[in-house]
């Protein structure tokens, strides 16, 4: 009784075998097979590629997110010491005595010098989480371009499988076709555009 194998292979394992058992190279499916293992690597590339950006975004937008809490921390203070001078402007008109209306103008003074600062900084690390923002923006936009490149790539690679199954030599151009619309969207994303 003769062993009998079970294997599960793709079309272009087929034509393979079947080039091989009735001899002569099919260069069409060889072309195909080139073109598609070509295809395979760029779109990884790409995905690859899109990845990276899309992780630099997040972080990106993570910092924006830290610096944007920084500045309300800062608002925040702001408001208490806003609050600290108007008490001590009332407690400034409310004194009868001429030392403690020194002292409530000279907290007024400081809260105000202090109030000061804290714009500064505030006003520093919402323009920090603003330039975060920006360049979270600025790689999403990378990493859509590099998105469209790999699925281009891909659909590029399932029109070469139905060109190979088919044997339809004007499919061929349609997968050259698709792969170039591709290749364009990965130079847009490393031209950074």
């Amino acid at each position: 009784m003769p062993h009998e194998e079970f294997h599960v292979h793709g079309p272009h394992d087929h034509q393979l075998e079947h080039a091989a058992e009735h001899g002569g190279a099919d260069r069409f499916s060889g072309r195909i097979a080139v073109t598609t293992a070509i295809l395979a690597t760029v779109g990884a590339l790409m995905s690859f590629a899109g990845g990276d950006t899309q992780a630099k975004a997040q972080l990106y937008k993570n910092d924006a997110a830290i610096k944007k809490t920084e500045a309300n921390d800062k608002w925040a203070y702001y408001q208490a010491k806003g609050i600290k001078q108007n008490v001590a402007e009332v407690g400034a008109t409310l004194a009868t005595q001429q030392d403690k209306v020194l002292f409530y103008r000279g907290e007024t003074e400081r809260y105000n010098k202090e109030k000061t600062d804290l714009k500064q900084e505030a006003d520093k690390l919402e323009a920090e989480s603003k330039g975060w923002d920006a360049r979270s923006d600025e790689e999403m936009h990378l990493h859509h371009r590099w998105a469209l490149g790999a699925t281009a790539m891909q659909i590029a690679i399932a029109l070469s499988a139905i060109a190979l199954l088919t044997r339809r030599e004007w499919l061929v151009y349609g997968v050259y076709t698709v792969a170039a619309i591709g290749a364009v969207f990965g130079g847009l994303a490393i031209a950074g555009l």
